[in-house]
């Protein structure tokens, strides 16, 4: 283990033999500071990546598939991912390579495998009894595109229908193609002058396999008879076909048809329906024609042994309820019920009691797949409630529009966030068990809690519990509540600086000790909340004001050291104190008529009822200054240890005490500097086109933003006096878009007249504040677009009353550290090397009045840094970490030297940089724009890990990717999905064991009795040989153009590539051994069908002896 000295002032990294580096920095020592070694733990053996489990709905769902055995769920989305769901928690995601939209998917019915067909006429079948599932086989057709695909149940021949109008059979065992086609033009009547169109719908008659019903979508519907190679019955209609399906008898088969009608058919009567349905049609009283309406998309024909069959459909509404939302219509009877969705419905199935088609069907549930969202309906209770959803797949109920992770949480915050969720739970639910209940949860391997937070569009936040893998929603927040909505658009009020969205969090600051919790929204307002288990009522919500501008020639002091008088508490440039509702700013003009004092939301001045959880404790809001809107907020921070809230955007920073309300600092960021101001600034009016610089994704695509991405970064795009505020973001950005570009140079000298220095992080912290300094005190360090660190120095009363009394006193200490870039995160350690966190107070309950005497509450309020090392000593130094957008430092304080640098990307920037513990020691932990994930070892900065991720980063994952504690991470992966990952190698080799099994072994239920005369006249299911059909020795060989088999990754070649890495070597010698064994199987299952076709030789021959020895003289 190497051991770094920090006394050594390292201009990147030597390699230095240690006593040297000792004796050179103990010359360097100031007197009475003692020499300090750290000694480093993590290496980077401790880092391994690898993506954990996602959450969240499928993204543009465009498949579904159900095992009504195994009781799974299949979803497909357009983009190729397949999503498998079972019980609550055991849920999995995997990936098509190609990309190309799932069409179909079929489940082999308790098989543990699975058959998806993709817009690019490939078929793949998948094995799903192993934890990650994998392609076993692939078959690419090469002439015909799939438009359709039946497997029936318990067969291995699959039906695949094309656009052409033809059949191919495929063997999902081997994968390959049967030599037996069936042809469009054997397939219609010899007569016809046209081509029937695509195949629509394939399926076997469920009394007789031999028979096969295929649905053309110009409407004929031909009845196949696969023995004889030709057509027994065709049904001829005038209107394209949708979807068919049969009786489970089948006697009778029913279509839905494109102008709104259903037709049922009676098998033996080709020439015309039995019966002509139009659900949603107007009957017209003279018998005439009801009017046609929309498409039935799809419709399953379900029976009950008790009573009346169950016919479902999606679609067929008529053309004059506009504005209607999409529907599924449940005909029960003679009862129709109409159940409106939220979203158009993508696919429905009905879920039944029996996997076999030739037995009554006793339906229980549908699930229909939406647009964005899944629901499932119980068939059995009165009214069709809807199940409650046990998913996490809600997350995208308003656009996320950020979002923060924090694993190692105290462990009471889960439990306390539940039970006020609990409250907020809906009513009216199904009684029953979720359906869809297959699979085995994982081990858990992990104990310590997990949450995630995420900030909507609408002004909502909800809080996740994310621990051990899994995902489900706490509690949520609507923030907007505390401001008046307007009713319709032109009640809006003329203050807005957004188009839509005005109530959208951009900022999150929680500190999970205290459970305070700020937020930033895009109307530039910050609300500050409490957690409390008890109902209040706020009589008037209490609320500041603040001006924050920017104009350099009102700045005449060369003195930038020069503090306002410490008696006034809202020291700065615009002092002020709670504003009430009535106050006249929020409506008030400046003489020139230009908006002047008035904030972009109006806040309620009726009482707030606020329920147990997280409630409004202050509203602070930015106003308009002469006609300039307020800037949007780039950079928040709270302490509960001090009562401060801090924020700032480009024009500058504001502090507010939270506690006695008032605003402490407002400060352009040139103020800041005062004297000291590294750049050469010219005057400018505030009137001028506004480009504000955003902390670390300012200017990302700059030159490429298209006016309807409403994904933008806050703060990227050139403002115009409205800006369209970041919510969904565009799926398939084109790739320019998703190469980051910068405008701004990152060491720059002189700055351009339109730029601006934005606030870009701020961070509490009880440190040394200047180089003369004995003893740390608290302050706050501010960092910049432009790459400086300032230090504030923070003058606290003493706690109890007297906090609540005295005024807080702050002052720049005069403190300038410089980096190049934005800087992005700051950290502290200690003496020891371990992480300094800011100060925090427990939480308490604030709504209850404290029984303990006033000496002992004003101990408690006191504010306590708690490092994990001894309480600072005089001697002992600390580090500052210090991380921007291209490189990181180490500066030991007090002295300011630093210690240690990394640069940590020359052609790209960071997008993210977070400090985080892992393995008992601390890491800073990087994500770059071009996609590399980095870490970097504390203080030392050493390279651990170094890996290309992400070729493509677009602006949504910008915006959310976070790194937290014991090596997680997250990014929003599409605008429904939230991707998990881990940098850590314990969490890479203990995934497999903590993911959940999808296949169980489950018995087959039994078939369906024939019963005594059904037996005797030859009723019942008639089974067919399909080997002897289909089977190269009776169809031959299909042609080899057509379709190309490709195996798949999912054998041992596929376990061959993925061992590399740390364990590379156990890996390949475990594979030797895997493939001697494989080798031995391959001849044990050569032995197996050996045995297999003897048996069943035998088995024919006994059955040809049963058959004539037990006819009696009437069935011969």
């Amino acid at each position: 283990m190497r051991k770094f000295n920090i006394r050594k002032v390292l201009d990147g990294l030597t390699a230095v033999s240690a006593v040297a580096s000792a004796s050179s920095a103990a010359q360097q020592q100031q007197a009475g500071n003692r020499e300090t070694e750290i000694q480093e733990t993590l290496q980077s053996e401790h880092f391994q990546l690898c993506k954990t489990v996602r959450h969240g709905f499928p993204y543009q769902p465009s498949a579904l598939a159900f095992d009504p055995v195994q009781k799974i769920l299949a979803i497909g989305t357009q983009s190729g991912a397949l999503r498998l769901f079972g019980r609550p928690g055991v849920e999995c995601y995997c990936q098509h390579d190609s990309g190309a939209a799932v069409i179909q998917l079929q489940f082999l019915i308790n098989e543990g495998a699975l058959v998806s067909a993709l817009a690019d006429d490939t078929l793949h079948l998948w094995n799903l009894r192993q934890k990650r599932p994998a392609i076993l086989h692939s078959l690419k057709f090469n002439r015909e595109r799939i438009t359709f695909c039946h497997l029936p149940f318990q067969s291995k021949w699959l039906y695949v229908g094309t656009e052409r109008g033809n059949i191919h059979i495929v063997n999902v065992e081997s994968f390959t193609l049967s030599g037996y086609v069936i042809m469009w033009n054997k397939a219609i009547e010899l007569s016809s002058k046209s081509h029937p169109g695509p195949i629509v719908h394939i399926s076997d008659n469920p009394m007789d396999e031999g028979k096969l019903l295929i649905g053309f979508e110009s409407g004929t519907v031909v009845l196949w008879d696969l023995k004889s190679k030709k057509a027994d019955y065709r049904y001829t209609h005038d209107e394209a076909i949708h979807s068919v399906a049969w009786h489970h008898e089948g006697k009778q088969f029913i279509c839905s048809h494109s102008d709104g009608t259903l037709t049922i058919w009676n098998v033996k009567s080709p020439t015309k329906p039995f019966q002509t349905i139009t659900p949603h049609g107007k009957q017209l009283k003279d018998g005439k024609k009801p009017e046609p309406c929309k498409p039935i998309l799809k419709v399953e024909y379900k029976t009950t042994r008790a009573g009346e069959p169950f016919i479902i459909l999606s679609g067929g509404l008529s053309y004059d309820t506009v504005g209607r939302r999409p529907c599924l219509t449940v005909m029960h009877g003679k009862s129709t019920a109409v159940l409106e969705m939220d979203y158009s419905i993508v696919d429905f199935l009905t879920l039944c009691e029996t996997p076999y088609p030739n037995d009554f069907q006793e339906p229980y549930a549908v699930v229909v797949l939406l647009e964005k969202d899944l629901v499932l309906i119980d068939l059995a209770q009165n009214g069709y409630p809807i199940f409650e959803n046990p998913y996490p797949l809600t997350i995208h109920e308003s656009p996320v529009t950020c979002c923060e992770y924090f694993a190692d949480c105290p462990v009471d915050l889960i439990p306390a966030l539940y039970s006020v969720g609990a409250r907020q739970k809906r009513q009216g639910y199904s009684k029953k068990e979720w359906p869809i209940s297959g699979g085995n949860w994982g081990l858990i391997t992990q104990s310590y809690p997990e949450i995630i937070i995420t900030g909507h569009a609408d002004g909502s936040i909800k809080f996740w519990d994310a621990s051990a893998i899994m995902l489900q929603v706490l509690y949520k927040l609507k923030t907007a509540k505390v401001f008046e909505k307007s009713r319709n658009k032109d009640d809006r009020p003329n203050t807005d600086i957004v188009d839509e969205d005005p109530y959208a969090i951009q900022i999150i600051s929680w500190c999970p000790e205290s459970r305070m919790l700020c937020i930033a929204g895009v109307s530039a307002h910050v609300i500050i909340y409490r957690f409390s288990k008890q109902e209040v009522t706020t009589e008037v919500i209490p609320m500041l004001e603040v001006r924050l501008l920017y104009e350099i020639n009102d700045i005449e002091t060369p003195d930038g050291e020069q503090v306002p008088p410490s008696s006034t508490p809202g020291a700065g440039s615009n002092p002020q104190s709670i504003v009430p509702q009535s106050h006249p700013s929020t409506s008030s003009s400046s003489s020139d008529g230009l908006r002047d004092n008035v904030p972009c939301l109006k806040v309620k001045n009726s009482p707030l009822k606020q329920s147990p959880g997280y409630q409004t404790e202050l509203v602070i809001q930015l106003v308009w200054v002469s006609g300039e809107p307020p800037q949007q907020i780039t950079s928040l921070a709270v302490n509960s240890a001090y009562g401060l809230v801090v924020f700032g955007n480009c024009n500058g920073i504001a502090m507010v005490d939270y506690l006695q309300k008032t605003v402490l600092l407002n400060l352009g960021t040139i103020e800041l500097y005062g004297s000291n101001d590294p750049y050469r600034r010219e005057p400018r009016s505030p009137r001028k086109t506004r480009q504000p610089s955003g902390a670390g994704l300012c200017d990302i695509n700059e030159g490429t933003v298209v006016p309807e991405d409403r994904c933008k970064s806050p703060t990227s795009a050139k403002m115009s006096r409205k800006l369209s505020l970041p919510t969904e973001l565009k799926p398939d950005l084109d790739v320019k878009d998703n190469s980051f570009s910068r405008s701004r140079s990152s060491s720059v000298t002189s700055i351009d007249k339109e730029s601006r220095e934005a606030i870009s992080a701020l961070h509490f912290c009880e440190t040394f504040t200047r180089k003369a300094d004995t003893s740390p005190s608290p302050c706050l360090w501010v960092g910049t677009t432009l790459g400086t660190v300032l230090v504030i120095v923070l003058n606290l009363p003493p706690g109890g009353e007297q906090r609540l009394l005295q005024p807080v006193i702050v002052s720049p200490s005069g403190t300038i550290l410089r980096l190049k870039g934005a800087i992005l995160r700051m950290a502290f350690l200690d003496t020891t090397g371990s992480l300094v966190p800011p100060a925090h107070e427990p939480w308490r309950e604030y709504n209850v009045p404290e029984d303990k005497d006033e000496k002992e509450k004003a101990k408690k309020r006191r504010p306590v840094s708690v490092s994990p090392s001894s309480s600072q000593e005089i001697s002992e130094n600390q580090y500052a970490v210090i991380c921007s957008e291209k490189q990181a430092k180490v500066i030991s304080l007090p002295s300011q030297n630093c210690t240690y640098k990394q640069n940590i990307t020359e052609t790209s920037f960071v997008l993210r940089g977070d400090i985080v513990s892992l393995s008992n020691s601390i890491c800073l932990a990087c994500f770059c724009a071009n996609g590399h994930i980095m870490t970097f070892s504390l203080p030392s900065l050493r390279p651990l890990l170094d890996v290309y991720y992400l070729p493509l980063t677009n602006m949504r994952i910008a915006r959310t990717f976070c790194f937290t504690n014991n090596g997680q991470a997250l990014y929003l992966v599409s605008p429904t999905e939230i991707q998990r990952l881990t940098y850590s190698q314990e969490t890479c080799e203990n995934l497999q064991e903590m993911l959940g099994e999808l296949f169980t072994p489950v018995e087959t239920p039994e078939a369906p009795n024939r019963g005594f005369f059904k037996g005797l006249f030859g009723g019942g299911a008639q089974s067919l040989d399909r080997e002897e059909l289909f089977g190269e020795s009776a169809s031959g060989k299909a042609s080899r153009s057509l379709a190309q088999h490709i195996p798949g990754p999912g054998g041992i070649e596929g376990v061959k590539g993925a061992a590399s890495g740390v364990v590379g070597e156990l890996a390949r010698a475990r594979l030797a051994l895997d493939e001697r064994g494989q080798k031995l199987g391959e001849l044990e299952e050569k032995t197996a069908a050996m045995l297999y076709s003897a048996d069943s030789f035998s088995k024919h021959a006994h059955e040809m002896m049963l058959k004539y020895k037990d006819k009696k003289w009437y069935q011969f």
